[in-house]
């Protein structure tokens, strides 16, 4: 009887593999959202030791170029960089730098580790991906604007959320979130979407893969301040960004519509920190 050939999204799950990808994102909750850092290491080194057990019961064992282990290592490299600073967001010089340093080795450190150390090509930015834009796409960026507006408000005023990012009440304050609120979007990005989620799809069905990449991505959001009942919102969009990348293979199109809905997140936060100064541009 020939094979089936088995894509990401119809892969069968193995049990060992899920349980070490599952051990390994669930790590971003234990570093970011409860700050306990000795359960979140336990809890990447109970992961990558049971990918270890998987890979051996493969042919090939742990030289397997596609090898859990391998990419599993790679996610916690990235996950471990992330926490070795507080996330809580400010815009003094030393901070930004600090930010910049931190989680750009976020990215690049498994990036390089990949290329340079496995011979892999595991992770990629591919920018254009699937081509042109469809009317769906483009309407997609409409709907994006339009939800935000409506939702974004209600949210960050009325559970005082916005309080978790720092005053911004003059020009050079303002300038700085701009930047920094842009600058992670697109970080969002290069890791939970095209390092982490695009290293457990070479392991899991896509949904699977989507579904364990949400959770390192709304810890991550969680202790930035989207706190309260912010995961009502970040588990969808998390899941979404997943969605989208599949569909569209494109880096370009997963960071514009991060970066419009973030457009909303820095003008509500203006306008919470400044009432009166936006005045007319939202409902609440």
């Amino acid at each position: 009887m020939a094979r089936t050939h088995q894509t990401p999204a119809t892969r069968a799950v193995d049990p060992l593999v899920l349980s070490g990808s599952l051990l390994v994102c669930l790590s971003a909750p234990a570093f970011f959202a409860f700050e306990i850092w000795w359960l979140g290491a336990v809890l990447l080194a109970a992961g990558l030791a049971v990918a270890v057990v998987a890979d051996r019961r493969r042919p090939g064992g742990l030289r397997r170029e596609t090898g859990l282990t391998r990419d599993l290592s790679l996610i916690a490299l990235g996950l471990l960089i992330v926490s070795s600073m507080p996330l809580k967001a400010q815009l003094d010089d030393l901070s930004i730098l600090r930010f910049g340093l931190v989680l750009g080795g976020a990215v690049a450190v498994p990036y390089v580790v990949s290329r340079f150390v496995y011979r892999d090509h595991a992770v990629r930015f591919p920018w254009r991906g699937g081509g042109r834009w469809g009317r769906l796409q483009w309407g997609w960026l409409v709907a994006v604007l339009a939800l935000g507006w409506l939702i974004l408000p209600f949210y960050f005023i009325s559970s005082g959320v916005y309080l978790n990012w720092p005053v911004v009440d003059t020009p050079d304050l303002i300038a700085r979130l701009f930047v920094g609120v842009g600058a992670v979007g697109i970080w969002d990005e290069l890791f939970f979407i095209c390092t982490v989620f695009a290293l457990l799809r070479r392991h899991l069905p896509d949904a699977a893969a989507n579904a364990l990449q949400a959770i390192v991505f709304v810890s991550f959001l969680w202790e930035l301040g989207y706190r309260e009942w912010g995961p009502v919102l970040t588990i969808p969009f998390a899941l979404l960004q997943g969605l989208i990348f599949l569909r569209t293979r494109s880096l370009a199109y997963v960071v514009t519509v991060h970066l419009l809905f973030d457009a909303v997140v820095f003008a509500v936060l203006v306008h919470g920190h400044n009432p009166g100064l936006l005045d007319g541009l939202f409902l609440v």
